[in-house]
């Protein structure tokens, strides 16, 4: 008879692979560095090839660990999804959920909805990485992770949340000084404040209702990472820049900033709620989903947007 699988080498791998480090998977287990060491060359030898390239200074997976990662990451997620649906009073979520959101989104509507996420879940707690760069949630080991963009087809699982509406915007001293444009044509001529995300950012594309399409190519004095740090010289009358209504709703509301070219818009884009693939999904990480969903689509900015 065959034997079973390793499922603990495989869960011990597949925190090996998603921290990059042995030291910092056995910390995160609670086990020995040399237990975690034993487990994963328990499994190199049953697979009869290695899975890390090791040295003094560096851990990295071979061609046959990465191949393996994504795999040894299921094996993990649904083991402590049933785990936690075994445990007594499983309603009660509880552990860690690694989350991953966009910086300016992030730091602005995600962080200060927590006090209320564990108020509700004294059980839960949650690791917020922010960064406007995709992450991989299975190679990085993340359990959710919030994306404003037009999904492409994956094998992820989403959620969508709400639409999120991008504007061209600029203060009122920068129109009364150049001139508002009428049609996306008119951005050649001026000072268009740029965003790095995605790449390729220097040509700007529009849709009217009738469905015309337009390109731009545009310039101007500064391109960043991040949507935030546009706003200074947004509101120093520097330029326009395209920016999502969840940055700009405010300053809008106070008269700091103006939407132009309200017949055209950027294509569409939504928040979504992305998750790793698989039926298991632990209480813990159900409970900050159906928290995120209700609070994030009654923001004022998605109300306006839907």
């Amino acid at each position: 008879m065959a034997s079973l699988p390793d499922f603990e080498a495989w869960a011990i791998f597949a925190r090996v692979a998603a921290r990059g480090s042995f030291a910092r998977a056995s910390e995160e287990l609670g086990l020995s560095k040399a237990t975690v060491s034993k487990a994963v060359t328990r499994l190199e030898r049953r697979l009869a090839t290695p899975l890390f390239h090791r040295n003094t200074r560096r851990l990295a997976l071979t061609e046959a660990g990465k191949a393996a990662a994504d795999s040894a990451e299921r094996i993990l997620k649904a083991g402590e999804a049933a785990e936690a649906e075994a445990v007594a009073g499983s309603a009660t979520p509880r552990g860690r959920v690694r989350l991953a959101a966009p910086m300016s989104f992030g730091l602005a509507h995600v962080a200060p909805l927590l006090p209320e996420f564990f108020a509700a879940n004294p059980e839960v707690s949650v690791e917020l990485h922010f960064s406007d760069a995709q992450v991989d949630l299975i190679g990085e080991g993340f359990d959710v992770a919030l994306r404003i963009a037009a999904l492409a087809d994956s094998r992820l699982r989403a959620r969508r949340l709400c639409a999120v509406r991008r504007l061209v915007v600029a203060a009122p001293s920068y129109l009364d000084r150049a001139g508002r444009p009428e049609h996306p044509r008119d951005l050649e001529r001026h000072a268009c404040l740029g965003y790095a995300y995605p790449p390729g950012q220097d040509r700007w594309r529009f849709l009217n209702a009738d469905g015309e399409e337009t390109w731009v190519a545009v310039s101007g004095p500064i391109r960043v990472n991040n949507a935030d740090a546009l706003t200074p010289s947004l509101l120093a009358g520097l330029g326009l820049a395209v920016q999502p209504e969840f940055i700009v709703f405010d300053d809008l509301a106070a008269g700091r900033l103006a939407s132009v070219l309200d017949d055209w818009t950027p294509p569409p884009i939504a928040l979504h709620v992305v998750t790793p693939p698989g039926a298991f999904r632990p209480a813990r990480v159900t409970a900050l989903i159906d928290f995120l969903s209700r609070r994030l689509t009654a923001a004022p900015w998605a109300q306006a947007a839907t």
